[in-house]
């Protein structure tokens, strides 16, 4: 089959960029920019524009950042079954860091049309290579030569693997940084044979259902899923679409990412990908992360720099910068007493050592076994959720702790003695047994718990290694590969090798069947030496310590005077939530204030919405308030109290910023009594039943947070800052990443709160939502206060008039009333009509005319949005 198109990657093919890029028009939103910027950090300008790639509709945004001049350009893509909106954040930070950004949703997802390809060559491929085309004509993009753009191309799941397949088809690609993704999708969904079918589920699902796919890619999986077994044709059809299909031309730099609890795409796919890529040449790294598609830790932040760094590296040929060790492997273990977090510590290695890496034989003890395949495969042995993302049950292998089950009579087991001395697994364990059956082809998934002392059995990463035996009815000796995994066994635990007959994961044959295995050899485990972990450092304040209890000496006679001179509490403002005075605040080598001048004051019961553009000094405000930095003039007063880091007064303030961090596996309820604990302050000082009845959670509260939808987790973060029912609560962006039914729910929660007659103050974006929501408003615009009031005496003014009528106006009078002098424009609404005047228009005059047109006027008032009022009070600079 040949998959190479005009204007791809392909042996001695010549490009053609110029009839390429004849067919990426852009439809819409050319030239509508905005810019995103934090208080201390540079702006990102941003255009969201749909273009038109040979009869599809991609859905982009372009982001760029800092002075003009060509940079190199990076292409983001995102997860199967999300949008460009999911990598906003990260193309912000790139874009900072020195690149031209565009991202894209892929067909058939956001608002981009067509039918799901999964990386259709002809389809997903051919489109990224129309964006490159693009980039090669922004004025903003560094040029290798004309039409080809110095660009990388980064992504995770779905994204990683279009990263790969564009370096393989187009070779304008300088860079790549694929992540928990695949090297080949049939044997990622088909391992040995094996149907992997709650994955391949969940595909399908997370696509919309089958009728968004390609129509061929529907009738394979409805194909397959009703036989359970993958045919030729359905494995050819994946193959197409995969990265291996192109293995010989992927010849530049490659950071590969991996997911340790990932039985979706395993460890397995980032090492085929590796020696591929290596053998033609490129540079290549490999990072095997705690996280993955079961859930884990994502190391979000970590991953990103160093695909910043590898870009930085390979784009802008910074050739000094540090791209980090050729393998580098998260380790976890334990629980971290103080916060109950997992310590993740990180080993690596000068090369990447494979997952067969010095291997040791492992002697296994157990006679010939025999055990049934039941009728219908079921019930099944449990291993992995897969499509629970952060909440499988992958995540707990983190804790050293997992979930899983055998049925007895449908497994056969084989133990080690315990070992003598701790060993660390890395890689692929193997090992060759014989299997019978009295079907012809049975269907075997292997397992290697680790044992405790105490009878205790862990999965390492939940994970397990199908293998299809045709020909099983004779007898046949087969090696099996196990999952690839990084994992410590200790002194005096076991290794139990477990062949089970079934996998809820995983199609099995349904007609009824007796297995009988037997070893054929011992158990071979990769131990990779050459990986060593960092030595955990002396605790910090083995060295500060005393140098610290001298300054702080020091410090005290110094500044013992100025302690005692503090502001003395306020009795006339011992009722006032917020006073703001005369507030300044200019960072350390800024040249501008983030705050100038600012002074505000807030009553109790009131909700109070912070609104501003970017870059207002919203944000540096709520730090300040909150105690976090220090402002360079004026004072905060909560209740009197001048505000200062420490301060006890801030045990009456509530905070909710950024969200909150949450142990998955416990409930939301035994989240919120850790954290209390946490504070030192009496249980029933939390009023955790009031505040939980406020947030509105209801039964969830028994539910482990890893079921929560984004909603219910914005709720209990909340609900985690009203503990002790703070007199004032200050909320960050609280409807961040919301649907409207959610945005709904956390309105009432606001204005139930207030209601007691505590106070709250919001800064938001959503300007509609802080309409309904707030009772006040402050609006800030370049540090400085704009204006301050109750929200309908600043939303009250304005050229826009809503004429309430007794009956609904007719389309022929509605022509009249836009024709009258004076008239902007005037259109229908449930109420009645509204109208805008122009310069020459009035009021009295438009209700003379109505009348004239026989037009049932009931009622006439101003009528302006928040958004109106908003841009005009800041001149439109948001």
């Amino acid at each position: 089959m040949d998959l190479r198109l005009p204007g791809l990657r392909g042996p001695r093919r010549p490009r053609r960029l110029l009839a390429a890029a004849a067919a990426v028009v852009v439809l819409a939103g050319a030239g509508t920019w905005t810019a995103v910027a934090d208080d201390d950090r540079p702006a990102v300008h941003h255009s969201d524009q749909v273009m038109s790639v040979d009869g599809v509709r991609l859905d982009t945004s372009y982001f760029t950042s800092g002075a003009s001049g060509r940079r190199p350009a990076v292409l983001l893509g995102h997860g199967f079954g999300g949008t460009k909106d999911d990598v906003r954040q990260q193309a912000e930070d790139l874009a900072r860091a020195g690149y031209a950004v565009l991202t894209w949703s892929a067909r058939g997802f956001g608002k981009s049309t067509g039918k799901i390809g999964l990386n259709d060559p002809k389809g997903e491929v051919a489109d990224v290579s129309k964006l490159i085309d693009w980039l090669a004509g922004r004025p903003e993009v560094e040029l290798d030569k004309k039409g080809d753009p110095r660009v990388g191309v980064a992504g995770a799941s779905y994204g990683g693997a279009i990263s790969l397949l564009a370096a393989g088809y187009d070779d304008r690609v300088d860079a790549i940084a694929p992540s928990i993704t695949y090297w080949n999708l049939a044997d990622a969904l088909f391992p040995d044979g094996v149907f992997k079918k709650l994955w391949a589920g969940v595909f399908v699902n997370s696509g919309g259902g089958c009728d968004q796919f390609e129509p061929v890619l529907c009738a394979m999986y409805q194909r397959v899923a009703e036989s359970g077994t993958p045919d030729a044709a359905a494995r050819a059809l994946l193959d197409a679409r995969s990265p291996s299909v192109v293995a010989d031309r992927i010849k530049v730099p490659t950071l590969l990412v991996q997911g340790q609890a990932d039985s979706l795409f395993t460890l397995a796919q980032a090492d085929a990908a590796e020696k591929a890529i290596k053998a033609n040449g490129a540079p290549v790294d490999v990072d095997w992360i705690a996280g993955g598609h079961d859930g884990g830790t994502m190391e979000t932040s970590r991953v990103q720099a160093r695909v910043t760094a590898w870009f930085d590296r390979y784009l802008k040929d910074e050739k000094h910068t540090d791209t980090g060790p050729a393998f580098r492997v998260t380790r976890t273990g334990g629980v971290d007493s103080t916060d109950g977090t997992v310590p993740l510590r990180g080993a690596s290695g000068d090369s990447y050592p494979g997952l067969e890496n010095d291997p040791r034989d492992i002697a296994l003890t157990g006679r010939e076994q025999s055990f049934e395949n039941p009728a219908g495969a079921g019930p099944p042995a449990i291993s992995a959720l897969p499509g629970l993302g952060g909440t499988g049950l992958g995540q707990l292998s983190a804790f050293g702790v997992g979930v899983s089950l055998d049925f007895p009579g449908q497994y056969a087991a084989f133990d080690s003695a315990p070992l003598t001395r701790a060993l660390r697994i890395t890689g692929s364990p193997t090992v060759t047994v014989h299997v019978k059956s009295t079907g012809d082809t049975a269907v075997l998934f292997g397992k290697v718990y680790d044992v405790g002392p105490d009878g205790s059995r862990q999965l390492p990463s939940q994970l397990v290694a199908p293998i299809r035996v045709d020909g099983a009815r004779a007898g046949k000796d087969v090696t099996l590969t196990l999952p690839a995994i990084d994992h410590d066994i200790e002194e005096g635990h076991r290794l139990s090798l477990v062949l089970a007959s079934t996998d809820l994961g995983y199609a099995s044959p349904a007609a009824p069947a007796t297995y009988t295995v037997s070893l054929k050899s011992e158990l071979r485990v990769p131990t990779a030496p050459g990986v060593t972990t960092a030595a955990a450092p002396l605790p910090s304040w083995v060295w500060w310590l005393p140098l610290a209890g001298a300054g702080l000496a020091l410090l005290l006679l110094l500044t013992g005077r100025r302690r005692t001179a503090m502001p003395a509490p306020d009795p006339e403002l011992a009722e006032v939530p917020l006073q703001i005075a005369g507030l300044s605040k200019k960072y350390a080598g800024g040249d501008r204030y983030s705050v100038r001048e600012l002074s505000f004051q807030v009553e109790k019961g009131q909700v109070l919405g912070l609104l501003g553009p970017n870059g207002a000094g919203k944000t540096t405000t709520l730090r300040m308030l909150m105690g976090l930095i220090t402002p360079d003039e004026g004072e905060i007063r909560v209740f009197g109290h001048a505000v200062r880091p420490g301060a006890p007064v801030l045990s009456r303030v509530g905070s909710f910023v950024e969200g909150a961090g949450f142990l998955p596996h416990l409930t939301g309820r035994e989240n919120l009594d850790l954290y209390w604990k946490a504070t030192g302050r009496p249980a029933e000082d939390a009023h955790l039943e009031e505040a939980l009845q406020i947030a509105g959670l209801g039964d969830a509260l028994a539910r482990a947070v890893r079921t929560y939808s984004q909603g219910m987790r914005q709720r209990l973060a909340i609900a985690q800052a009203m503990l002790g029912l703070p007199d004032l609560l200050i909320l960050d962006e609280p409807t961040n990443g919301l649907d409207p039914p959610q945005i709904r729910e956390m309105r009432e929660v606001m204005i139930r709160y207030a209601a007691a007659g505590r106070t709250v103050i919001v800064s938001s974006h959503l300007l509609a939502e802080v309409e309904q929501s707030c009772t006040h408003l402050v609006v800030m615009d370049r540090g400085r206060l704009v204006q301050a009031g109750p929200v309908g005496a600043i939303v009250g003014s304005g050229d826009t008039l809503l004429v309430g009528t007794a009956a609904p106006v007719e389309e022929p009078v509605l022509e009249k009333v836009a024709a009258l002098p004076g008239i902007a424009s005037a259109d229908r609404t449930d109420e009645g009509l509204l109208v805008r005047l122009d310069a020459d228009g009035s009021a009295q005059r438009l209700v003379a005319e109505l009348v004239r047109l026989d037009v049932p006027v009931q009622s006439v008032g101003p009528h302006r949005r928040l958004e109106d009022a908003f841009l005009t009070l800041i001149g439109g600079s948001a």
